[in-house]
């Protein structure tokens, strides 16, 4: 990858500890830069911001962290669960290992979602927030719980039995990716490539098939727009066109829930991170001025 300059924009492979979990985490930038901890979206990886990371060219010190069970990062222990709320301690605990009392928080999707509830809870720790293609968790109504809990424990119970497919090569891995979403064939090898491993005769998903089940719980939305209205940082969100956010009928009223928000919109699709980078990272730079220009004395 190369900066504006043309020079070599070095990435890093680190490990953090982050309580009990190891989490792996991609690294790019020189170590003065402004501090960018960036969370992916469901079953994507450290690689989807590689991208961005080359259209920044390193004016962000931006580390890339790998939620449990994705990617290269240790998978949550038999017997437990991937609940949504337990993301937040593991982001804290990651910006801990790498030394950081304030940094600024980037999420695509389910990243997004983790990064907005955790400058809610923790916003002395976030200078900023950016968010792409996400506000929040999904949400659902109280009287579909007990549904949901049902479809749990079949699939908890079912586990063991499971098997993950075995693709024949890391383009066809790559090939159903791209099938079940909007990326690009290109953009899904970048993340299988990163997120496939070998075993036997082809490859499978390194991510835990757990990451798969039916949540047992979600957040009412009334509960939702109530932990949103907490959130007192400067946010931007960045909304694609054609991306999922624009589709669901919540958006309105979480943008309006949220005080300092700056909403972008982008023509392109809900990984447009990947697909228009240079675009994305326009946003991201601004806050960046923004942030030196009230530092100064």
């Amino acid at each position: 990858m190369a900066d504006e300059a043309g020079a070599a924009v070095s990435a890093g492979e680190i490990t953090l500890q982050a309580g009990a979990l190891r989490l792996a985490a991609r690294v790019w930038g020189e170590e003065g830069a402004p501090k960018v901890l960036a969370l992916h979206g469901w079953l994507d990886n450290a690689a989807s911001f590689e991208p961005l990371a080359e259209a920044l060219g390193g004016r962000v010190r931006l580390v890339a962290l790998e939620l449990a069970g994705h990617g290269h990062s240790e998978h949550r222990p038999p017997g437990s669960a991937y609940h949504f709320v337990d993301n937040l301690p593991d982001v804290l605990a990651a910006a801990d290992a790498l030394g950081w009392e304030r940094f600024t928080l980037l999420g695509h999707s389910l990243g997004a979602a983790v990064a907005s509830f955790t400058a809610a809870a923790a916003g002395e720790r976030i200078e900023q927030l950016l968010l792409l293609e996400g506000l929040g968790p999904l949400s659902g109504a109280a009287a579909e719980e007990p549904a949901r809990l049902h479809r749990y424990l079949r699939q908890h119970a079912s586990q063991d039995k499971r098997r993950r497919r075995i693709y024949p090569s890391l383009d066809a891995a790559a090939a159903q990716r791209a099938g079940n979403g909007d990326l690009s064939h290109q953009a899904a090898r970048l993340l299988a490539r990163r997120g496939t491993e070998e075993h036997g005769e082809g490859v499978r998903w390194r991510h835990d098939p757990r990451l798969t089940f039916t949540s047992p719980h979600y957040y009412t939305e009334e509960q939702v727009l109530a932990v949103l209205g907490a959130i007192a940082v400067p946010s931007v969100l960045v909304m694609a066109e054609e991306g999922l956010l624009q589709q669901r009928p919540t958006t309105a009223g979480r943008c309006a829930a949220v005080a300092d928000l700056e909403v972008i919109r982008l023509s392109g699709g809900h990984h447009l991170h990947m697909e228009r980078p240079a675009a994305v990272a326009d946003p991201l730079s601004g806050l960046m001025k923004t942030r030196e220009q009230g530092s100064r004395p």
